[in-house]
């Protein structure tokens, strides 16, 4: 990743200093560094070892990290990965025009690789990405939203960035559209999972070890499917309870809503979801040829059933 992080720091240079100092404060607040990280071992899987792998690779995580900066705008967060976020300490208004900056940087690198492809799908992402966030601000409170509604916004929103990071290495691999569409599939997989995990640890995880505060998720409004399957699975005594924490955010016993998810199974349900997306990107990987790197992806996903933030 050194390679990767020599490229972002690079292209951060800016005549702006509150725009330098926003990506900055984001970009070294670490993370996991998922996406990109994705991006270069799948690379390494299909032997692709041209440099353009670092580049598209900051490019991802710039998308990534323009997402994040709005997103946290639209929720209101004020803590991400256990400090102050962007918009807490610099506002709203220069978090989102540094998501700009971003966002609008990662397209010209984009266009420096002069791959039609590369761009093509790039563009599509960040578009689908940003359809999936409207649809989960329209969905905000929604009390009624299926298993089905909630796949389709993760998919979006989420999975699309991790699918286009496993396909790229493929299409400037120039390799067949079999093995393009075997790496895109992983990455969908893998993305669908991670958010799932994601979703779970809003009610059972630790707050030290998140960086972020516990039912964060649902105070935004967010009905995720530990919620959707409590809601279907708890006694119709109870339901109410979950429809009015839903409903009304942080006016809610936080305790019993959490006490209530757990004892409906939901925990166990989400977990089992994930794991099953996280077989599907395994299964994905068949026709790659057995490197290091093909056992890394594999123990990626494998990672994903004890994963805790």
């Amino acid at each position: 990743m050194m390679q990767v992080d020599h490229v972002i720091a690079s292209r951060l240079n800016t005549g702006v200093p509150l725009v330098g100092q926003v990506c900055q404060y984001i970009i070294s607040a670490g993370g996991k560094r998922l996406r990109p990280a994705l991006l270069l071992m799948m690379a390494g899987a299909l032997k692709y070892q041209q440099a353009t792998r670092f580049q598209l690779a900051a490019v991802v995580e710039f998308i990534h990290t323009a997402t994040l900066l709005h997103d946290d705008v639209v929720d209101e967060s004020t803590l991400r990965r256990g400090r102050d976020t962007a918009n807490q300490l610099f506002g709203n208004a220069a978090s989102v025009l540094v998501g700009d900056f971003l966002y609008s940087r990662a397209f010209q690198m984009m266009v420096e690789v002069n791959h039609m492809r590369v761009m093509e799908v790039l563009a599509e992402a960040t578009n689908v990405i940003a359809e999936g966030e409207v649809m989960q601000l329209m969905n905000t409170r929604n009390a009624d939203l299926t298993h089905e509604e909630y796949l389709q916004v993760i998919r979006s929103k989420t999975a699309k960035l991790f699918e286009a990071s496993a396909r790229l290495p493929a299409i400037v691999a120039g390799l067949s559209t079999e093995i393009e569409n075997a790496c895109a599939e992983y990455g969908q997989a893998l993305g669908t999972a991670f958010q799932i995990i994601d979703d779970v640890l809003d009610y059972d995880g630790d707050v030290q070890t998140l960086g972020k505060n516990l039912g964060d998720d649902l105070r935004e409004g967010k009905v995720t499917l530990p919620m959707i399957y409590a809601m279907a699975h708890v006694a119709a005594e109870h339901k109410h309870l979950l429809v009015d924490a839903i409903e009304t955010g942080g006016n809610v016993d936080l305790d019993r809503v959490l006490l209530l998810i757990r004892q409906s199974g939901a925990l166990e349900f989400t977990r089992a979801a994930a794991w099953a997306e996280a077989q599907r990107a395994m299964d994905a990987l068949t026709h790659l040829p057995e490197t290091r790197f093909k056992e890394g992806l594999l123990q990626l996903a494998r990672s994903l059933q004890h994963r805790r933030h």
